[in-house]
């Protein structure tokens, strides 16, 4: 099988919140795999095929840094199976550094 992606994908996984404005509030998860283009995650929360979505991910830093790093994203879902992975677009991005 031939690898068709337009982006290399990285086996990250890292917590993910995705924020809904129907279930009012976030829901926790992990992301399995990004790339520029999109992520895939595991996350207990209803979404359906072509819906926007919004999530937070967090990444690693040091015990001793003082930031906390984190990716706000906008996509939409391109895909979803019946073990609650997602797989959605990264259309829209933004670094926020909140102090710990």
């Amino acid at each position: 099988m031939v690898e068709q992606r337009k982006a290399q994908r990285f086996d990250l996984k890292l917590p993910l919140e995705v924020l809904s404005k129907v279930q009012r509030g976030a829901q926790a998860g992990e992301t399995r795999n990004l790339s520029s283009g999109g992520v895939l995650f595991k996350a207990n929360t209803a979404l359906t095929l072509g819906e926007n979505v919004e999530y937070v991910i967090t990444f690693p830093t040091p015990p001793e840094a003082k930031l906390e790093v984190r990716l706000r994203c906008v996509g939409k879902v391109v895909r979803f199976s019946p073990d609650a992975e997602v797989a959605a677009t990264l259309e829209r991005y933004e670094f926020i550094r909140k102090a710990r």
